[in-house]
């Protein structure tokens, strides 16, 4: 009896002092923050099969939309904002937050009409060649039951 106790208070005390486990590392790459603050416009989307394959990105529009939009980011207070303004396309802009965190994933919540703190879903990007003049933002997409990567080029205004 005494053995079973011991073992159940050692199950107790081994599940008890489980650490927590984030979905993201919320530690800031501040470096890669500063390098992408400023204004931007998406030049291309890609992903196989795009010539077939409509995404709809960001749960917004057609990822054919973005070609051309407009995004700002504020650096030192993780914000911005969004504008699509494809003429064949309809307009949409909105405030956004973000951050690029130590793993190398560009985080952000779409804002709208409400504050940030009570938008409780976003997306997480992973940021890639990131230069001067430009970056990558890749979304991994469930396509047909395949994941794919929509990348969205960023070039520098």
């Amino acid at each position: 009896m005494k053995k079973s106790v011991m073992l159940l208070f050692l199950a107790v005390l081994f599940i008890g002092c489980k650490p927590k486990q984030t979905v993201t590392n919320t530690k800031l790459d501040t470096k890669s923050e500063v390098a992408i603050k400023g204004n931007w416009t998406i030049t291309s989307v890609t992903f196989p099969g795009s010539d077939y394959i409509k995404v709809n990105s960001f749960d917004i529009a057609d990822s054919k939309c973005f070609v051309g939009s407009t995004w700002k980011f504020i650096s030192n207070n993780n914000k911005g904002e969004m504008a699509l303004s494809n003429a064949s396309c309809t307009a949409f802009s909105s405030p956004i937050t973000w951050y690029i965190n130590k793993d190398g994933n560009f985080v952000m919540k779409i804002i709208n009409e409400t504050k940030a703190k009570k938008v409780l879903e976003g997306y997480i990007l992973t940021i890639a060649n990131s230069t001067e003049s430009g970056f990558q933002l890749i979304d991994k997409v469930n396509v047909g039951g395949q994941y794919v990567n929509v990348t969205y080029q960023f070039s520098r205004n």
